[in-house]
């Protein structure tokens, strides 16, 4: 059965978002690079490849399921804040942000009893927890360092070992 446009259109609207995240994380990436902390710099390039494989995943779907992808114009990134901490707490704040618009697609699946994409949006669901709980993480890190030099040089270097797994998207 084809998905119903209803659902497309909210699906649309999320692959907008996703590819929106990507580009605000490539910003924020940015300047991290600037501010000559690699590790903060491939914390937000793991970030980018997740948020385009997150995209790409709702991307196939929709087309799978014999729908239409319509790409929408990116806007323009607006970062709050410079200093590493100010920048962590809007990187929360977005991701907030994307688990309300995710459980906002979920809404329209339960609205039309499509049940293949409540399965299909469970993993976003689950991942949201994930995102949020890991920039918890290191804005907690942040906060606790405050001003020491030292402390946020031993976070970017953890930071540094992160690895990008690609995820499986059922």
């Amino acid at each position: 059965m084809a998905i119903e446009k209803k659902m497309e259109h909210a699906f649309n609207e999320q692959i907008n978002k996703e590819y929106f995240s990507e580009y605000l994380y490539l910003d924020m990436k940015t300047r991290f690079a600037l501010m000559n902390l690699p590790g903060f710099v491939n914390w937000f390039d793991i970030q980018v490849q997740e948020e385009r494989a997150h995209a790409e995943g709702m991307y196939n779907y929709v087309l799978e399921r014999g729908g239409n992808v319509e790409l929408f114009a990116i806007d323009k990134p607006e970062i709050k804040g410079s200093t590493p901490l100010e920048i962590f707490k809007h990187v929360l704040e977005h991701e907030q942000y994307v688990t309300s618009r995710i459980n906002a697609v979920y809404d329209v699946a339960e609205e039309l009893k499509d049940r293949a994409a409540m399965l299909f949006l469970n993993w976003y669901v689950k991942e949201q927890v994930e995102e949020e709980a890991s920039v918890g993480d290191v804005l907690a890190k942040l906060e606790l360092i405050g001003d020491d030099k030292q402390g946020l040089l031993a976070l970017d270097k953890e930071l540094a070992a992160r690895v990008f797994n690609p995820p499986i998207i059922k």
